[in-house]
């Protein structure tokens, strides 16, 4: 596993891996910010992940969330890490393959489809 910062691992050099925490152009990806109560804000998101097929909740904490992606075909394993930062407002986040280099995209897609749920939700802004 990657090395730890503020709660999130960090991006590999490949290409594969999306963080809000990242400093680096092609993996960083905005957080997910919220508006209203950070506790219900929280739970939508957790709603939101449970939601994505082939996912499960591995690690669940008041402030931090790992979870388990299954591509549909080949059944390779992508980690999903989620922090709250409720003071900021935002949820950090980070989505990354555990194997190959390229993802065609899919990290990403999946943090904008949190992104688009918590919209839905009424927590995103």
């Amino acid at each position: 596993m990657a090395e730890t910062v503020a709660g999130l691992s960090t991006c590999p050099p490949s290409p594969n891996c999306v963080c809000s925490d990242a400093q680096q152009g092609e993996h960083f990806v905005e957080p997910i910010r919220f508006e209203g109560d950070s506790a219900k804000a929280w739970a939508a998101v957790q709603a939101a992940v449970k939601a994505i097929p082939r996912t499960r909740i591995v690690r669940l904490g008041p402030d931090f969330l790992r979870a388990e992606s299954r591509s549909a075909i080949m059944g390779f394993v992508d980690d999903l890490e989620l922090q709250l930062r409720a003071p900021e407002k935002i949820i950090a986040v980070r989505s990354a393959s555990r194997v190959g280099w390229s993802d065609m995209g899919v990290n990403r897609s999946r943090v904008e489809s949190l992104r688009a749920a918590m919209l839905v939700a009424g927590f995103g802004r």
